[in-house]
């Protein structure tokens, strides 16, 4: 997703939800035309950001969601983007996933970003056994180095959106040698 701080990769990540990346990117040119900053989008009119953001799907709830984290992070947080996982997570919209995305692509600090590419993937490897996000991360945790979440994070997705899709994996093409579905 194209952003330039942390206001906009937060608000950018809240849209992402059940939508591409892609469509994110348009949405948010106008919307942070709009909106340049956290304290304008906490004092932004409902229904034109949903205006902004309709393309997204689940716009109402997506606006309402947005808004509602602008003016939290106003109120609660002195119109500073936390740098703490469990400050994000309380932040409408916002759960780990998220949060784990802002804190190792604004400020540096490592996460494990579990979505829907790294689950599957995760699984497909062996790495993990589990359904849930949160034992999904946790298992990682335990063997991805620490210093690499955020980097494997991004690999893995980039991974899942090319080669490892979910309905054909594109095996003869992948260059993964451990995967078991290559050792098979």
């Amino acid at each position: 997703m194209n952003f330039r701080d942390g206001y906009e990769l937060l608000i950018a990540t809240i849209l992402s939800a059940q939508c591409q990346d892609k469509t994110v990117n348009q949405a948010t040119v106008r919307l942070f035309q709009l909106f340049p900053d956290v304290k304008s989008l906490a004092e932004a009119d409902l229904a034109q950001v949903e205006d902004c953001v309709r393309a997204c799907g689940f716009y109402r709830q997506k606006a309402k969601s947005a808004v509602e984290t602008a003016q939290a992070v106003v109120a609660r947080f002195g119109g500073q983007i936390p740098n703490k996982l469990e400050d994000l997570v309380t932040l409408k919209g916002v759960g780990r996933k998220t949060a784990n995305v802002v804190l190792g692509n604004v400020f540096g600090i490592p996460g494990l970003t579990v979505d829907t590419h790294v689950k599957r993937i995760s699984q497909r490897l062996g790495l993990t056994a589990s359904q849930a996000p949160e034992q999904i991360e946790i298992d990682l945790m335990g063997q991805i180095p620490q210093a690499i979440w955020t980097d494997f994070s991004h690999q893995v997705i980039a991974h899942g959106r090319t080669l490892c899709l979910a309905r054909k994996p594109l095996c003869p093409q992948c260059q993964l040698r451990l995967c078991p579905a290559r050792l098979a």
